[in-house]
Order: C-alpha cells, then sequence, then structure tokens
C-alpha cells in the first residue's frame, strides 16, 4: 500500500485462512520501505495534477509496478521467506488522481486512477498478483473510496459495542459498525482532510513530510475566520456518504481560504494549528452527523493518530477521556490499510459476496484483476 502522503511502500506479509467473517489473519512481518527522493519526485510530477505530462504517466505506470515488485523481493530476502511459499501479492497502486463526481458536474462519473501495473508486479516477483482493487468498486455504484470499511466488518467487528473505525491518513474517513455483526447497518464515509493539508504546508515550506509531534502547530493559535473559510466548501455540504482527496484540499484550497478572510500573513505556526484544527472539527462533525445519538467506542489508526495535537482535539470536541487504537482489537494501525489489501485479495479469491445496505454506498461486490506470473 502507497497513500496519499508519497513516503513509501506499506508491505505486510500476512498469514490468512478461512473468508468473510469467519477469516483470521496474522499479521506475520510489517515494513514501511521509504521512497527515495527520485521517486518521489515522479509521483510529484503527476499527483492529483489536472494536467501532466502523458508519457510520464504511462512510463511511471510500469515503472512503479516493478519498483514495488523489487521492493517485494527485498522485504521476502530480508525476512528469509521464500517466494514460492507466497500465495499472492495485494497491490493497491499509487493513486494519482481520484476524481468524485460532484468535482466535475461536465462529466458526472466517479473516477480514480491507481499506477503501479500488477501485470509487472507478478513478473517482477514470479508471485500472482492481485490489483487495481478500486474500479469495480466504482463500476458497481460506489466513488472508489473508502475501501477500509470491508476489512472493518470483517476482522474489527463486534458482538458487544458499536465501534467507529477512525482512519486518519492525508484524507480522514470513518466506518460505523453497530454491535451484532448486521453487515446491513455498516456505513462508512470520508471526512475530509486529515493529514494532507499539514503535510503539503509543512513540505512546501519547510521541505519536511509532516508536523513532528506537531511541534510547529502547538506553537500557533487557530485563527477562526481561516478556519470557518477552511469550512465553507462545497463538499462539507454534500450528502454522506462521500469520498474526497488532494485534488481537492491542497495548497490552492488553502491559500483561497486565508485570502477570504484576510488571513495571508499568518505565522507558519498559527496556519499549521488552524488547519489541525480543521482536521478535528470536520472529522467529529461527520461523526455527529452520521452516528448521531447512539454510544460508541472509537479505534483510531492512520498517521494522524501519531498527532498529539490532533488526537486531544479529538478527544475534547467528543467529550472522551480516551481514543483507542486499532491494535487494541487486534489490527496495528501502521498496516492496516497493507493489511486491508491482503483481505480483499483473499474475499477475490475464495470469497463470497457480503450483502451491504444499499443506500449506504457500499457495494456488494469482490474487487481486484488478477496477474499471473506467466
Amino acid at each position: 500500500m502507497s497513500g496519499t502522503s508519497l513516503d513509501g511502500l506499506d508491505v505486510a506479509l500476512c498469514g490468512i485462512s478461512g473468508y468473510g467473517i469467519n477469516t483470521k489473519l496474522e499479521l506475520l512481518k510489517f515494513e514501511t520501505i521509504q521512497y527515495d527522493e527520485e521517486t518521489k519526485v515522479r509521483i510529484k510530477e503527476v499527483f492529483a495534477k489536472p494536467q501532466v505530462d502523458l508519457i510520464k504517466l504511462t512510463n511511471l505506470n510500469s515503472w512503479i509496478g516493478i519498483l514495488h515488485g523489487k521492493i517485494v523481493l527485498k522485504c521476502l530476502e530480508k525476512w528469509k521467506v521464500s517466494v514460492s511459499s507466497v500465495d499472492c501479492i495485494a497491490s493497491h497502486g499509487q493513486t494519482v488522481m481520484h476524481v468524485p463526481s460532484f468535482l466535475n458536474p461536465y462529466f458526472p462519473v466517479n473516477s480514480t486512477l491507481q499506477i503501479g501495473d500488477g501485470d509487472h508486479i507478478a513478473t517482477t516477483t514470479g508471485i500472482m498478483t492481485i490489483s487495481d482493487f478500486r474500479q469495480k468498486h466504482i463500476a458497481t455504484g460506489g466513488q472508489g473510496a473508502p475501501l477500509a470499511v470491508y476489512l472493518d466488518y470483517i476482522l474489527c467487528s463486534s458482538q458487544t459495542e458499536n465501534r467507529i473505525l477512525l482512519n486518519i491518513g492525508g484524507i480522514a474517513n470513518f466506518t460505523f459498525l453497530p454491535m451484532a455483526n448486521n453487515s446491513k447497518s455498516v456505513f462508512v464515509t470520508d471526512t475530509g482532510p486529515g493529514n494532507t493539508l499539514i503535510d503539503q504546508t509543512v513540505y512546501y515550506h519547510f521541505n519536511e513530510y509532516f508536523d513532528r509531534d506537531a511541534k510547529r502547530a502547538k506553537a500557533g493559535l487557530v485563527h477562526d475566520g481561516f478556519l470557518k473559510a477552511l469550512k465553507s466548501d462545497a463538499f462539507f455540504q454534500l450528502p454522506f456518504p462521500k469520498t474526497t482527496g488532494p485534488e481537492l484540499f491542497n495548497l490552492e484550497y488553502l491559500l483561497k481560504a486565508q485570502r477570504q478572510s484576510n488571513s495571508e500573513n499568518l505565522s507558519y505556526s498559527d496556519v499549521l494549528a488552524t488547519l489541525t484544527r480543521f482536521s478535528a472539527e470536520t472529522i467529529v462533525s461527520s461523526i455527529r452527523q452520521v452516528v448521531k445519538n447512539h454510544q460508541f467506542v472509537i479505534y483510531v489508526s492512520g498517521g494522524g493518530a501519531h498527532n498529539p495535537l490532533l488526537m486531544n482535539w479529538l478527544k475534547e470536541l467528543l467529550g472522551v477521556s480516551e481514543l483507542h487504537r486499532t491494535f487494541e482489537i487486534g489490527i496495528d494501525g501502521d498496516a492496516k490499510e497493507a493489511i486491508l489489501f491482503a483481505v480483499l485479495a483473499n474475499e477475490t479469491i475464495v470469497g463470497e459476496k457480503i450483502e451491504f445496505n444499499v443506500s449506504s454506498n457500499i457495494p456488494t461486490v469482490q474487487m481486484g484483476k488478477i496477474s499471473f506470473p506467466d
């Protein structure tokens, strides 16, 4: 799994038996292999941009597939795991564009593009590869995201408590799992920015990839006018469920909000504090609107779980003294997205369709394209 943070490739070695809610999964090994600077630059040249060099994009589809295949082989060698013992690789690929229909009303279809061709991964590694999961989700009525709901329902449902699985990556999303393992009561949606505006700002001004321990944001003050302008976008008035990405929430979005609020001269610390508060408030607002009066326990994963300021504001706004981590229910929060695609691949190969509620916009579908190594 490589996400919108573009920091590297999460590689999870999973042992899986069963399928559906009877799935048993053991995380055997996990590592994030950092991209080198050249790789980051190449991806950024085509990432979330409305106009790109088509030759570069086409070349990257093959190049990233080969790169990801080589990374997998190096991990297996390091872990002393033979290629022949691996049943398949599940590859999310590198998202370079995610366009729900609301972003392009003149061409009203949902679309998404992940590059890193599965055939190249399969032939590079000699291992059957399942990839390109999001297209079937869209083809059957979804928006291509969030896909975490499938893992959340299969591995994290509870008979004794209502659960919210909150993942704070570049974009934040949550799955609501009412107790009793009823798939038709499950709900999932994006909420808006998680880390993406914070990370983009830190990279642009300081050439760093994130605000470590929220050090800069904690030194700043929230600017109310700027915060109000950030929250004024029409996305936040769209009905749930919905998805989004850096195609909307980018530095241009930030600058527009600053112009609207006459806050162009804010210190970088004040900007980062306000962006962190923006993520916290939109996450909590979404949860409150969807879950309403239900009692629930929240389990957090993703990079945002390591941001102490964001976590403190979430607790404050939710009125809780503690936010749980997904490791408490058996899921490594840093490996969760990589594990997700292992589970989806297992469902593709041996699973059966899980019936979700049509009104929740969760397609009842198995996803992924199969690439054989020869």
